[in-house]
């Protein structure tokens, strides 16, 4: 099921597959997204829209994205090594794409802890 986002600006509109997210990326007042294909766009809306537009469109769904310090917003079900030493989160679906990003120590532990958890109820439900 596709699950579509508008970001509709001055200049054009942009229609996004959120199943196809990777991540979203903070640059200034706009956030690039990033998709599965490789593929990118920008779009004039801070990160913090970016949640607040996810929320509004996806409801319960949107829980598949977690904030990941300032600049990330990835789809959690993309994670494929959190590395908090290094410093690097790495995103693949271990078949045809792979994007590593970089975040700090305490926001790539806090994700973890948080993957951790959620593990941790589905096993005992």
């Amino acid at each position: 099921m596709s699950e579509y986002i508008y970001f509709n600006s001055r200049d054009e509109l942009l229609r996004v597959d959120t199943t196809c997210v990777v991540y979203f990326e903070a640059s200034g007042n706009y956030t690039k997204i990033v998709l599965k294909n490789g593929e990118s766009g920008i779009v004039g809306f801070n990160l913090a829209k970016i949640e607040q537009t996810l929320t509004a469109a996806l409801g319960p769904q949107a829980k598949r994205f977690a904030r990941v310090g300032k600049s990330y917003i990835i789809n959690l079900t993309c994670i494929f090594r959190i590395n908090p030493i290094k410093q690097e989160l790495v995103l693949s679906n271990q078949k045809t794409f792979s994007f590593t990003i970089n975040a700090s120590k305490e926001a790539l532990r806090m994700l973890k802890e948080i993957i951790m958890k959620h593990k941790q109820t589905k096993t005992q439900e």
